[in-house]
């Protein structure tokens, strides 16, 4: 596996590394030892899907709070997403930035979220599905989230017309720390 730090503490960008012969190819997309090595949190106890029917669906920026704040692995194994994090973390050096990375079946990339980040993304074609792998249990009382289009955050999103977006995700207030 290879591990390319984004612009943001902690948060890195993973790519399998491919070993091809003529049947295709075989790759390790998950490796305690490799992850803890980088110092990132090797802890998997759920894995989710989201399925999106259309380009444009936007979903997030979500998050948990401690005690049961949550790191996570996310690929996209069909279609392709622009994917963001925010770093939400008050002592970090990239305290309210935010970083994209576009993930699709194709590229196979996937992006490590630390605790302590809000996440989201943009669906870029129809059927969209998104595979996540998450150190933590999902505990509704400690789910929070920040609005997609906040200024605080000044989120450059592919679309900002006929998007698919949950009120909830819609109506989040402005960021305050």
């Amino acid at each position: 596996m290879i591990f390319t730090q984004t612009k943001l503490a902690g948060a890195y960008i993973i790519e399998p590394e491919l070993i091809s012969d003529e049947r295709g190819f075989f790759a390790r997309t998950w490796c305690q030892r490799e992850v803890e090595a980088h110092g990132l949190n090797p802890r998997l106890v759920q894995c989710n899907i989201s399925f999106n029917k259309k380009s444009g669906t936007l979903r997030g920026m979500h998050y948990q709070i401690p005690p049961h704040a949550e790191a996570k692995l996310v690929r996209c194994i069909m279609g392709a997403i622009y994917d963001v994090i925010i770093d939400l973390r008050p002592g970090s050096p990239t305290f309210k930035q935010w970083a994209a990375v576009e993930l699709t079946a194709e590229n196979r990339v996937m992006l490590y979220i630390p605790e302590g980040f809000a996440h989201g993304f943009q669906t870029l074609v129809d059927n969209t599905e998104v595979f996540y792998q998450m150190s933590e249990f999902y505990h509704s009382e400690c789910a929070r989230g920040v609005r997609w289009n906040d200024p605080t955050f000044a989120i450059t999103w592919p679309f900002t017309q006929g998007l698919i977006i949950t009120p909830k995700d819609w109506e989040y207030p402005d960021f305050v720390w």
